[in-house]
């Protein structure tokens, strides 16, 4: 007769532990990562190769609390319930390299448990939030990056697509890049004509179809000043687009601030009109009236937009940027009806990027006056003709 153990002895006995994973924890791991490797900074696509691009399955399964006794991390509060090793909330869907890295120390070095965890609910609540954007919303992510000077752009694809959420996500994940491979530097004869006409021809080429289907955008640049406007132009305000401002402080972000920033525009007419006009844009920094005599002569009527305290670091909110697309429409209006819509407007500008592209998005051009923008030389410390828009020349 086969002799049974009994069920209070069977129930003592510890239980053996594999390392089978059940198939719908593994299913869970892979939706809740979206087939990414989950280690902060990595996020890797798992499911083909990074080099030939077929499709195959590169992941691995890496344990928070170690499988082993004496593995990295050590099983920590899974010691008297090992089955919670391979459950959903002790599981990391990685790829080998950073499997290798966060496991070759034996106590786990810098990768303890508590990071892991971070990371892991991180990684997972940027998928949550991604998911569940309304289909709708998707947006063309659109980088702009001439150089300005000696300056290289900021530019990355990754920090864009960032700013984006949680009301937008990127349409493509590669952004349409309209920078140029030219080495030309902004003191150099033919510069500006040569960067607009490539602006233009790269608008035409890759914006203006997607415009026909009826896209958003979303415009990230770092240029100078009159490409930014010229970029702005061609956008116009009828275009659906958000435009985006690099912050540097408190730690550098193309996202927008939620908290609430003033931003108390002024206008400073000019004593009299009876001079051709010129518009000095003094947000980022102060542009002394001597600097535009000394391009124009002393018969001009000089106009202003500015803060109480110009800085480069002022634009924080969409809201501030949306009462500075008010101000200027409202500010053209005046400057034309004193000057007249066939008098050209000669502007300096000192204004984050932001700005910059939005001014010349709220140009309207049957009705707006001619523009002759004008650029700040950092070698010749003097202000230089950059773009005309308008008149005679192309809008």
């Amino acid at each position: 007769m086969k002799r049974t153990r009994p069920k209070k002895l069977e129930r003592a006995m510890p239980q053996e532990v594999t390392r089978y994973i059940k198939r719908e924890v593994e299913r869970e791991l892979w939706a809740q990562s979206a087939g990414r490797c989950q280690i902060g900074g990595c996020n890797r696509i798992l499911y083909k190769s990074p080099l030939t691009q077929e499709r195959l399955n590169i992941s691995q399964r890496a344990h928070i609390y170690s499988f082993s006794k004496v593995g990295p991390r050590g099983r920590g509060p899974h010691s008297n319930d090992t089955r919670a090793l391979n459950d959903i909330k002790n599981l990391m869907l990685v790829c080998r390299d950073c499997h290798v890295e966060i496991d070759q120390k034996k106590d786990g070095g810098r990768f303890q448990a508590a990071l892991l965890l971070q990371w892991k609910r991180e990684h997972e609540k940027r998928i949550a939030i991604v998911t569940s954007i309304d289909p709708i919303k998707k947006s063309t992510v659109v980088l702009y990056g001439a150089s300005i000077g000696d300056e290289k752009s900021v530019l990355q694809a990754n920090h864009a697509s960032q700013a984006l959420f949680p009301e937008w996500y990127p349409a493509d994940e590669i952004p349409i890049c309209l920078e140029m491979s030219w080495e030309g530097k902004d003191d150099q004869p033919g510069y500006w004509s040569m960067e607009d006409l490539n602006l233009e021809k790269g608008f035409d080429r890759l914006i203006r179809p997607r415009i026909a289907e009826g896209h958003h955008f979303s415009i990230f640049g770092f240029a100078p000043m009159p490409l930014l406007i010229r970029l702005g132009i061609l956008f116009t305000d009828k275009i659906p687009s958000q435009v985006y401002q690099l912050r540097r402080e408190p730690e550098q972000t193309w996202q927008w601030s939620d908290e609430q920033h003033r931003a108390d525009y002024k206008i400073n007419a000019p004593r009299s009109y009876r001079h051709p006009p010129a518009l000095i844009i003094s947000l980022s920094a102060t542009i002394a009236r001597h600097r535009v005599t000394s391009v124009l002569g002393e018969n001009v009527s000089i106009w202003e937009l500015t803060i109480e305290e110009p800085n480069n670091d002022f634009l924080k909110t969409r809201e501030q940027l949306s009462k500075f697309r008010q101000t200027v429409r409202r500010l053209m209006v005046q400057i034309a009806a004193k000057h007249g819509n066939d008098t050209p407007l000669v502007i300096f500008p000192a204004m984050p990027v932001a700005t910059a592209v939005e001014l010349g998005r709220v140009r309207m051009p049957k009705a707006e006056m001619p523009w002759v923008i004008y650029d700040h030389n950092n070698k010749t410390g003097a202000f230089v003709k950059a773009l005309e828009i308008g008149g005679k020349s192309n809008e």
